[in-house]
Formats: C-alpha cells, sequence, structure tokens
C-alpha cells in the first residue's frame, strides 16, 4: 500500500495513541491482577508503537511476526535501538501468544510487572525516533 505524506502521518500519529492506551490499560489491569491480560496490552503497546516506527520509515507492517523481525532488522540490528528493546518485545509477543493460544500457559505478577517500566521507556524511545523523522 502506498500512503502519501498525510496519511502516513495520520495513520503514525493513530498507533501511537493505540500505544499508549494499551500501556494505559496495561497499567489500570495490574490493580486486578490479572497478569496474562497485563502482558497482553504490554505486548500491544509495543506493537502499535513499532507499527507506527515502521509505517513512518516506509515499512509495511503485514503481521506481528513480520513487525517483530522489521524491527530488528531496521533498528535493532542496526543499533539504532539496544539490543534489551528487541528482546523485550520478542519476550512480550511470546507471552502474548501462549496467553491466546496456549491453554495451560499462565504468566506470574513477577514475571510480567518489572516489564512495565521499561515497556514505557521504550514507547518514549519510540515516540523521539518517530519524532527525529
Amino acid at each position: 500500500m502506498t500512503l502519501n505524506k498525510e496519511e502516513r502521518d495520520t495513520i503514525v500519529t493513530l498507533e501511537l495513541e493505540k500505544a499508549k492506551k494499551a500501556y494505559e490499560e496495561a497499567v489500570a489491569i495490574v490493580q486486578l491482577e490479572f497478569w496474562e491480560v497485563v502482558g497482553n496490552r504490554l505486548y500491544y503497546s509495543l506493537f502499535h508503537a513499532v507499527s507506527a516506527l515502521l509505517i513512518k520509515n516506509g515499512q509495511n507492517v503485514y503481521s506481528h511476526k513480520g513487525a517483530v523481525m522489521q524491527f530488528g532488522q531496521h533498528f535493532v540490528k542496526t543499533k539504532i535501538v539496544p539490543d534489551d528493546m528487541g528482546k523485550l518485545y520478542s519476550r512480550l509477543q511470546t507471552i502474548r501468544e501462549k496467553g491466546d493460544y496456549n491453554c495451560v500457559f499462565q504468566i506470574s505478577k513477577d514475571e510480567v510487572v518489572p516489564m512495565i517500566e521499561p515497556v514505557g521507556d521504550f514507547l518514549k524511545t519510540i515516540e523521539c525516533l518517530i519524532s527525529e523523522n
């Protein structure tokens, strides 16, 4: 799909808004202690932020795995972002997939709560990268 600058900017803005909303949902759900849902919302906050970054930079986002791969190729391997951001994104993708499709998967508070602050930092980094372009 070919987008003009105005369309691209609109989609990037909408993706960032969705990323921030998913992050706020994750933080709010902590009070309910639904750890799988917290992990899911953290993942989706990163997915939408990464989608915004990729779209801003002219890449197409066709799938969740594709977004992870493109982020790794264009931003992690090139050292634009640190390796730990790629690892966090991949880890949350695994948590989301297992939570959605594996009936015996359980995630604990101790696994997911330490990811909340790094996800917030990840979002800030993505916003900075987008605003630089």
